[in-house]
Parts: C-alpha cells; sequence; structure tokens
C-alpha cells in the first residue's frame, strides 16, 4: 500500500500475484494445461533505473504469493569452464522447483543477453549457456523474476517467454513527493511544514535516492537532538547529487546546519 508505482505497473503485479494463486487450477482443474506445451512458470522482467523500486517489488509479489525469494548471486554460478555454469543453474532450478522458491536474477542482462553470431568457441559456449536457460525457463514451473536496467539487451527468445514486463520508470515530481512523505514515519520529530513538494520539484532522485536522503537528514536531526526540517532534507538531498555528479544550489541554514562532512 505504500508503493509509489504508476498505476500501469501496479496492475501488473497485481496480475502476477492473480496468476501466481490461480495458475495451478487453471492449468490443471480447468485442463488449460494440456492444450500448452510449455509455459506454466510465473515470469517476469522488471525494468528500469537503479533505487526504482524493482528489487523491492520482487519481494512483495514473493510475499504476497507466501514464498520465499532467493536472490540469485550471478557471480557464484556463472563459471569460465565449460559446463559448470550449466550444472550450477540445474542445481539452482531443481531446488527451486522441490522447495517452492522464488528465483530472482538481478542485473539479469549479465546471464540473459542476446545469443551472439559464432566467431568463436567464446561465443558458442555463451550461446549454448543462453540455449540452457531458454530450456529451463520453458520446464520450470515455479517463479523467476528477472530485473535490468537494460531491457534492450536480453535476449529476444527470453523475452518471448516471459509473460509479464512491468516497467519501472524514473519517478516524476508527484511521484516523488509522494515517496519522500511515505520516507517519513508521521510520528517521528518534525517541523509542521517540510515543503516536500518544492525538494520533489528540484531534486530528480529515485526512491532508493529518496530513502538515503531521509535516513540522512533524520540522523543529522537526531544527533542535532532537534526536529526533521525542510533544510536538513534540502541538504540530504543536495548530498545525492553530489554523490550523483551534479548540483543544484546549497543550502546554508545555520539553525539547521548538518554537520560538516
Amino acid at each position: 500500500d505504500t508503493t509509489v508505482l504508476l498505476e500501469d505497473t501496479r496492475e501488473v503485479l497485481l496480475e502476477m500475484v492473480s496468476f501466481g494463486k490461480q495458475a495451478g487450477h487453471v492449468l490443471d482443474d480447468l485442463g488449460y494445461g494440456r492444450t500448452m506445451g510449455y509455459g506454466r512458470a510465473l515470469t517476469a522482467l522488471f525494468s528500469g533505473p537503479s533505487g526504482t523500486g524493482k528489487t523491492l517489488c520482487a519481494g512483495l509479489v514473493a510475499r504476497e504469493l507466501g514464498l520465499e525469494l532467493f536472490r540469485v548471486d550471478l557471480a557464484n554460478v556463472v563459471s569460465k569452464y565449460i559446463g559448470e555454469t550449466e550444472e550450477r543453474l540445474s542445481k539452482l532450478f531443481d531446488a527451486s522447483s522441490e522447495s517452492g522458491v522464488a528465483l530472482l536474477f538481478d542485473e539479469a542482462d549479465s546471464l540473459f543477453s542476446k545469443r551472439t553470431d559464432v566467431q568463436s568457441s567464446v561465443d558458442r559456449y555463451a550461446n549454448l549457456e543462453v540455449n540452457y536457460l531458454l530450456q529451463r525457463l520453458e520446464e520450470h514451473d515455479g517463479v523467476v523474476i528477472l530485473t535490468t536496467n537494460h531491457p534492450d539487451s536480453i535476449d529476444t527468445a527470453f523475452m518471448r517467454r516471459i509473460r509479464f514486463k512491468p516497467n519501472f520508470p524514473a519517478p516524476d515530481a508527484a511521484e516523488r513527493e509522494r515517496l519522500w512523505g511515505v520516507m517519513i514515519p508521521a510520528d517521528a520529530p518534525q517541523e509542521p511544514e517540510l515543503r516536500l513538494r518544492f525538494i520533489a520539484e528540484d531534486y530528480e532522485l529515485t526512491g532508493g535516492q529518496v530513502q538515503n536522503a531521509v535516513l540522512r537528514a533524520a540522523v543529522w536531526a537526531a544527533e542535532a537532538n532537534g526536529k526533521l526540517s525542510h533544510a536538513l532534507l534540502a541538504k540530504a538531498a543536495e548530498r545525492e547529487y553530489r554523490d550523483m555528479g551534479r548540483v543544484v544550489r546549497t543550502y546554508n541554514d545555520d539553525d539547521d546546519a548538518a554537520p560538516a562532512a
């Protein structure tokens, strides 16, 4: 209820939950599975910039379905040795099917990338890994969620087999204002007027960056035994901009000054 999403994105997530709850009944009890050769898995690709809530929403979907979410460490899956990546993936999918655990492939474009023209043995074995993944997705009957910042790099064969493709764009000013609002507890010590709309308009931050800024400002306020204020939030947003390599303006309010860096 507190997630800030486009309505289209929210509808796709709700549809995913409905599919996860009803697919067994529809495919098995109602007989639709007899007409379909593959595609029982609940597969999704969450695409959008970093910090827009892709991983968070993957966890929320899994929770709604009563499943644990296992985040796949691709560094421990992909191997330079021939056949070892496929062996590890096989164990991973088998364990997921046996235990009913949902799989999350973060930054999936590194594993599900487009197949290339074979110009060397490296290309051939990389394409074999992609082909194996396609086969396992067709056979899998669990939940597999991929996230990516670069959806165009995902192999088209994967895209055809992925059932749900919600988009997580960078939030606009109105959504940013809502993000600032939901991140701040209503009972936290704060000034009466935080003027979040002005901060949202001045700083184009994602949800993850807003979260960082709110926490930073709250720590500054607690350190000074004071209240959260507009000036502290603006300074925290400015610090996030500096971390991004962007500078808008610096706030100099002696009453709400943040500790020196």
